[in-house]
């Protein structure tokens, strides 16, 4: 029997340790789940007799090291800084790792020695990194096996809410990590299109937008995701004219998320004074000029020249109570964490609500003189609040790819993420049997 150590048992593990449970008497393995709370590890353990959950915490170096070396197989689900201790002791005890988390540099310093240890450190198997890496790999090895010459790639994925529980003029609730949503687009971005290098400053993302459409689910709008650059060396496509990763929301989210990025709603470098005791109007008053005959909604308006016609974004602002006197009751509270106090009383799921994972790729190549377009796409929905679209497309690769190591399907030590034929191949063929697929949609230009 072998022992497969789950740590974190947060929303994205949710289908992750049910597929664990539903096949562990077939595979003979014995199932330990750990995490801070006991009884959240509890609840996804429920009564399966090859399943057991532990108060786990992953700072104790001595429990740490001792859950691994009873263990004959880790899988990380913890956030992404938390993994590389883990991953240590995997390596120093010859214990094979998964996580779902973008590979850190820290993480990427441990190849040598997983190798010299016949140790796999599987990372980005998720959903975005993970099945985009899988679908992606698998159109552009067949483009390339047909002696097609890639001039573009494009890829981008979204977590939203499903179209019937769609009851808000964001067209938005949060699925995944509140606080990645206020905070995404800090960071690089940077891609190249048409062979000109291309670099978008924060303060204007969220303005530089692509309209996409998908047939049955309508038009979404897309927004340019970190450092696509770096992605040529990994999918081989270091000639590439246009390479481009995009987050997806619904058309008019970015422009009307702009307000915040202006406004510095969403710093997270330093503290508010009193904000326990300000309300939500007077956190968006504190951003604006000191004008005592003027409303708070006139100054935002004439601050970001937001037109009194403009209806359909100065319903999203009002929709969310930012004019309130609601108090907002945190401490000690960045602007960023402010600002996902208030949105997380509006944007969150009620009872019922389901969500939806949209995925879209875009290859065009040339191949016997004559230039394609492929589109591919996988739109996929929750089917309910704890088997979430989110949680199923993180939690399922995750599973799969663990098991196809147990089994020894997947041999090669090293850091790894899932681009080969040998991982994706039959990854995405259990994903279809779980019905998470991709349509393809092929056009001569």
């Amino acid at each position: 029997m072998k022992r497969i150590l789950v740590i974190g048992a947060g929303l994205s593990s949710s289908s992750l340790i049910e597929y664990l449970k539903k096949n562990a008497v077939r595979e003979d393995w014995n199932i330990v789940v750990g995490d801070l709370s006991l009884e959240l590890a509890q609840s996804k353990v429920e009564d399966c007799e090859r399943a057991t959950a532990i108060h786990f915490d992953v700072t104790n170096d001595i429990q740490r090291l001792n859950e691994v070396s009873r263990s004959d197989f880790v899988i990380s689900m913890l956030p992404a800084h938390m993994h590389v201790k883990v991953a240590s002791d995997c390596v120093g005890l010859r214990k094979h790792m998964v996580t779902a988390s973008y590979v850190s540099p820290e993480m990427r310093e441990l190849d040598e020695e997983a190798k010299k240890a016949n140790v796999i450190l599987m990372n980005e198997i998720g959903v975005d990194p993970g099945i985009d890496h899988l679908s992606a790999m698998r159109v552009l090895d067949e483009i390339r096996d047909a002696g097609g010459e890639i001039e573009a790639f494009e890829t981008f994925t979204g977590g939203l809410v499903a179209p019937e529980s769609d009851n808000n003029p964001w067209n938005y609730k949060f699925t995944w990590n509140p606080r990645n949503v206020v905070l995404a687009g800090q960071g690089i971005v940077k891609f190249i299109q048409e062979g000109c290098y291309k670099y978008i400053p924060y303060h204007r993302l969220f303005r530089r937008v692509e309209m996409l459409e998908i047939e049955g689910y309508g038009k979404f709008e897309g927004y340019a995701n970190r450092d696509s650059l770096s992605y040529r060396e990994i999918y081989n496509l270091q000639d590439v004219k246009t390479m481009y990763r995009g987050t997806l929301r619904r058309p008019g989210f970015c422009r009307a998320w702009n307000v915040f990025v202006q406004l510095g709603a969403t710093n997270d470098s330093y503290v508010m004074e009193n904000s326990e005791t300000m309300t939500h109007r007077e956190f968006i008053n504190s951003f604006l000029l000191y004008n005592p005959s003027d409303s708070v909604e006139l100054k935002l308006q004439h601050y970001l020249g937001i037109y009194q016609d403009d209806v359909a974004l100065w319903e999203k602002l009002e929709w969310l109570g930012i004019f309130e006197d609601t108090p907002l009751g945190i401490p000690n509270a960045t602007p960023a964490q402010a600002l996902q106090c208030i949105l997380e009383k509006k944007w969150k799921l009620d009872p019922g609500d389901k969500d939806m994972i949209v995925m879209l790729h875009k290859f065009i190549y040339q191949l016997d003189g004559k230039r394609y377009e492929i589109n591919s796409s996988m739109v996929t929905k929750g089917e309910n609040q704890v088997h979430t679209a989110m949680a199923r497309t993180v939690g399922l690769p995750v599973a799969i790819v663990s098991r196809l190591i147990l089994n020894e399907t997947i041999t090669t030590p090293g850091v790894h993420i899932p681009i080969y034929k040998e991982i994706y191949e039959p990854v995405l063929k259990e994903l279809n049997e779980n019905g998470i697929y991709f349509t393809e949609k092929k056009m001569e230009l």
